[in-house]
């Protein structure tokens, strides 16, 4: 694995974190818009991880990330304090997020077909 490829992985890693940060946040401020919000970072930031990388672990990296910072925000604080509340929103976000990182991290990545770029029967 090349360094720069490596510093990709890790700035999607970084970024799995804020994304999930921001969407603990954000999800449920706005319901249920921010939820969709949310949901809809997580698949934008897996999908492009794998688009960018060529790899499917361009999705797993930023997928995992996401997962660790989302249920290390679940628990709750000395003072009792916590982020999510026990409601629909927050466990569609949970499990919603987990579930649309495993999707795009495992989508087949269909290569084009060598020739050129011409209609079919002509």
């Amino acid at each position: 694995m090349t360094a720069p490829r490596l510093g990709g992985y890790v700035l999607l890693a970084v970024a799995g974190v804020l994304v999930g940060t921001a969407g603990a946040l954000v999800q449920g401020a706005w319901f249920p818009g921010g939820l969709l919000l949310a949901l809809l970072a997580v698949v934008g930031l897996c999908y492009g991880g794998v688009k960018v990388m060529g790899a499917r672990m361009g999705g797993g990296v930023p997928a995992g990330a996401w997962t660790v910072a989302v249920l290390l925000l679940t628990s709750s604080r000395p003072e009792g304090d916590f982020l999510f509340g026990a409601g629909l929103g927050s466990y569609a976000f949970l499990l919603g997020g987990m579930f649309l990182g495993v999707m795009c991290a495992t989508l087949p990545l269909v290569p084009q077909p060598p020739g050129p770029p011409v209609r079919l029967g002509k």
